[in-house]
């Protein structure tokens, strides 16, 4: 009883990364190893904070000692995502009203299912304990992923969150392969190229200033939410760039 039996880990384990941006909570930071583990997901990677682990990490780590001897730090969010394919942003910070460009949210049990024919490492991102993602950081992922909760309390723990997460992953793939066939996540020279030339249409696009921000948000949110393939990318690509070079001429 509660000890850890060997065998090889779900399919979509090489698939996916939890990220964790500064965490706070040495206990935390156990618990979200464990129940890692408990899910079949293996990849966790750190940003802005020591892995010399203290014993209080260990001991909440429980059998999952592997993944933290395998944990991997980073000193930016940008480096931990540099071969990522799609990048998803969690937030529990929700929003009402028309102007709520960063808070178009997906569900957990939604995000596997999109992505059942996909290709290419998928980072499923995570702030640190209080303040979680801030704007900017949500800026750089491609989908958004919020938990239902009370809306009396919706903040859930760092730990209980990367559980829901990894529990809906692991609840798709159950007696199902994925088909892999499709390869319908970008390679990530590919999602940094379509990003910057989004990027770059929106600063010539004739339009207000404070609006090219909005703009430039809802075109990668728009164009990733459909996860392209990589053709579809590259005539998406043809057209922005052509447009991009038509306003500066």
């Amino acid at each position: 009883m509660g000890g850890r039996t060997r065998g090889d880990p779900p399919v979509f384990n090489s698939q996916i990364c939890i990220i964790l941006v500064k965490p706070k909570h040495d206990g935390n930071i156990g618990a979200v190893a464990r129940t890692m583990l408990n899910f079949g997901v293996t990849e966790l990677r750190i940003v802005n904070r020591s892995i010399d682990w203290s014993d209080e990490v260990r001991k909440r780590a429980k059998n999952a000692q592997t993944v933290l001897d395998e944990t991997t730090v980073y000193e930016t969010l940008d480096q931990s995502i540099a071969d990522c394919s799609l990048v998803v942003g969690t937030s529990g910070k929700r929003e009402d009203g028309k102007k709520t460009a960063m808070r178009h949210f997906l569900t957990p049990e939604e995000l596997p299912l999109m992505l059942q024919e996909a290709n290419g490492k998928v980072a499923l991102v995570f702030g640190p304990e209080g303040k979680g993602l801030l704007n900017d950081q949500l800026r750089v992922c491609d989908l958004l992923v919020t938990i239902p909760t009370w809306e009396g309390y919706p903040i859930l723990n760092l730990s209980h969150a990367v559980s829901i997460i990894c529990y809906s992953w692991f609840n798709d793939s159950m007696d199902k392969k994925p088909k892999g066939a499709e390869e319908r996540l970008l390679s990530p020279d590919l999602r940094k190229k379509l990003r910057d030339e989004i990027s770059r249409l929106a600063s010539v696009f004739p339009t207000q200033s404070h609006k090219r921000r909005g703009i430039e948000e809802t075109m990668v949110r728009v164009i990733m939410r459909g996860l392209p393939k990589e053709d579809e990318i590259h005539r998406i690509l043809s057209v922005f760039s052509k447009s991009a070079d038509s306003f500066v001429k």
